[in-house]
């Protein structure tokens, strides 16, 4: 299946900053046999939308953004994504941020969601290496089920 990672960081798009999240996305799903290639890095605003427009297209079931949930006035991730979502799925998101409170308890402040375009599955994860790595530990137990369920599959008995 064809995947797809998306980091929305205006100074990594720039140059002034070396993105250190998208590598550990896409190395993730290389490691569960998704097709994906190197993280698309956009500034944070309307390129994000136009990157996860052009993703969907291309057919990818997968898309991974990261950065961009923050509060910040250039922090849009979120909007973007909710205009392009068929549905949410809440728990996601939630999980994602308890997962990080423990350990950085303004994780809760991230705006991240996770839903379904099409047969498209969106999640929107932190821009932090740390906050990537505890969603991508959440995922790993529910991506493949989530997959199934979006292509029609039965629940599991």
């Amino acid at each position: 299946m064809k995947a797809a990672v998306i980091v929305a960081s205006t100074r990594a798009a720039q140059g002034l900053y070396t993105d250190r999240t998208g590598p550990v996305i896409t190395e993730w799903l290389l490691g569960r046999g998704f097709a994906v290639d190197s993280p698309i890095v956009v500034p944070d605003g309307e390129e994000v939308g136009d990157a996860l427009r052009k993703a969907i297209a291309d057919g990818c079931g997968v898309i991974f953004t990261t950065g961009g949930t923050g509060l910040t006035p250039t922090d849009v991730t979120p909007q973007h994504t909710a205009a392009l979502i068929d549905y949410e799925i809440p728990g996601i998101a939630e999980a994602i941020r308890r997962a990080g409170i423990a350990k950085v308890p303004t994780a809760v402040l991230s705006r991240g969601l996770a839903g379904v375009a099409g047969r498209t599955f969106i999640v929107n994860l932190p821009g932090s290496r740390g906050g990537v790595n505890d969603a991508l530990s959440l995922l790993d137990g529910i991506l493949e089920h989530a997959l199934d369920q979006i292509r029609g599959g039965g629940h599991a008995e």
